[in-house]
């Protein structure tokens, strides 16, 4: 136990790491707004969570999630963007938030002494209570309900002279005064760095005989494990916040407050937490290939995409996710205009790489892959920094070169940075569409609907942040 206890740590520091690193740093420069009036101005809204199999998760491709679909419906609300930050520790997001790298912490939190200082607590975002996770008997279908009952622990003092595991940063009090690693109540209650997923999997496999979890994660956690038994309560039923940082927020949290009180009415929120909380096909989702949590992929594909995303220096979550944008992985889809494919690639393209683009899937990929790297030899003299070069070979791979190229040019005869993507060389390449534009001497493409183009990059980029933040 001790052995794949250690494993399981280093393995979750690492992923953490993996996860947090580039996004955070960028955050502490970028994203100084507070209030409410400056997040809007910025046009994202930056908010902190943990990745689970419930809160925030992708599948088949698609980031998904409880906690990600409320944070979706709120910045839809808002009219803005969102950007996430996976941080399973709450002590460090609570310092993120009050740094000013991002504006709201969207993890289930209950009252814990001491904390209240540090942060705003929103609106109740739903209720839950602390569940015994415990195995049932070995041979519990052969038994019947009133064996299978006298078996399990349905109170507090039947695991009396047992260890108890729970979350680090838990609150929760089994018997009076018990505390971490001792034995209060003779009940050894044991804080570990996990979150319910990685306990219930430790509880199924033997490793540990009990911990507790919150009642809904374990619901969906069990779902893919009959075997255990998620119905002792341990404590009453209790309201869940999330945290808006405590200074410069007024605005922010009046808003998100009166919107959430008024979103819990809904249809749309009942269906959500059906969806994530009560649904039967949870254990088919969390058993899947697809499901990333458990597979750590992103597709069937993945191998072949790591093998060619090395031709083209990319990370192959990025090329990923423009394969997920292009045909959501269905390997035979053919678009209307002819492109075929994972990478929805043109018969001429292949044709001019001398690759049979309709053979298999490999052959597909490597074709897309060429037209990447012809590309870059286009865009890679004209764009020096390598994030911004990311930008431009998008836009060109879903638009062709020569419109991206127009766009540029426009760019910098009307002042602006040729260099630049955002608030810059996007904008022109969305006026290609009005004749002012594209009748101008500099342009050789002519009439192009831009915006489809600078959707599809910021799609292709969003969902590459979401793979960075979950998949390692």
């Amino acid at each position: 136990m001790v052995k794949k206890l250690l494993f399981l740590l280093l393995a979750t520091g690492a992923l953490l790491t993996s996860c947090t690193g580039n996004l955070r740093n960028w955050h502490k420069t970028e994203c100084v707004s507070l209030d409410l009036d400056s997040i809007r101005a910025r046009g994202r809204l930056v908010a902190i969570t943990d990745f689970n199999s419930a809160n925030y998760f992708v599948y088949k491709g698609e980031p998904m999630g409880f906690t990600f679909d409320i944070l979706k419906a709120f910045t839809a609300h808002l009219g803005i963007g969102l950007d996430i930050i996976t941080e399973t520790h709450l002590q460090e997001a609570v310092k993120m938030l009050n740094d000013g790298e991002a504006d709201i912490i969207a993890s289930s939190i209950t009252f814990a002494p001491g904390e209240v200082d540090q942060y705003h607590r929103t609106a109740p975002v739903g209720e839950t209570r602390q569940v015994l996770i415990q195995r049932k008997p070995r041979n519990w279908k052969k038994m019947n309900a009133s064996a299978i009952e006298s078996m399990l622990v349905r109170n507090r003092e039947g695991l009396t002279g047992r260890s108890v595991y729970i979350e680090e940063g838990s609150e929760i009090q089994l018997v009076p005064g018990s505390a971490s690693g001792s034995a209060a109540g003779n009940i050894t209650v044991v804080k570990v760095p996990y979150e319910s997923d990685i306990l219930t999997d430790l509880v199924e496999t033997g490793e540990i005989d009990f911990a507790i979890c919150d009642e809904n994660m374990a619901k969906v956690s069990s779902a893919s494990y009959p075997d255990l038994d998620v119905s002792t309560p341990v404590t009453e039923e209790q309201s869940y916040s999330w945290a808006i940082r405590k200074e410069h927020s007024a605005q922010f949290q009046k808003e998100f407050d009166q919107w959430l009180t008024t979103f819990r009415k809904t249809d749309m929120y009942a269906v959500l937490y059906d969806k994530y909380f009560r649904n039967s096909r949870s254990a088919d989702i969390m058993k899947s290939d697809s499901y990333s949590l458990n597979s750590g992929r992103v597709s069937q594909w993945d191998d072949i995409i790591k093998l060619y995303s090395v031709s083209i220096s990319w990370d192959w979550r990025l090329l990923a996710s423009l394969i997920c944008q292009e045909s959501r992985f269905i390997p035979d889809v053919q678009s209307r205009r002819g492109a075929y494919g994972l990478m929805q690639v043109m018969p001429e393209t292949g044709k001019h790489f001398g690759i049979d683009i309709t053979a298999s899937p490999r052959n597909n990929i490597k074709a897309g892959t060429e037209y990447i790297k012809w590309l870059h030899s286009i865009f890679d003299p004209k764009v020096p920094d390598k994030d911004e070069l990311t930008h431009f070979i998008l836009a060109a791979y879903n638009a062709g070169p020569g419109h991206v190229l127009d766009a540029m040019k426009l760019a910098e005869k009307n002042g602006n940075d040729p260099t630049k993507w955002e608030n810059n060389v996007e904008v022109w390449l969305q006026k290609k569409s009005d004749p002012k534009y594209f009748n101008d001497s500099v342009v050789k493409n002519g009439f192009f609907k831009g915006k489809e183009s600078v959707a599809f990059v910021n799609q292709v980029l969003g969902r590459y942040q979401h793979y960075k933040n979950i998949i390692p």
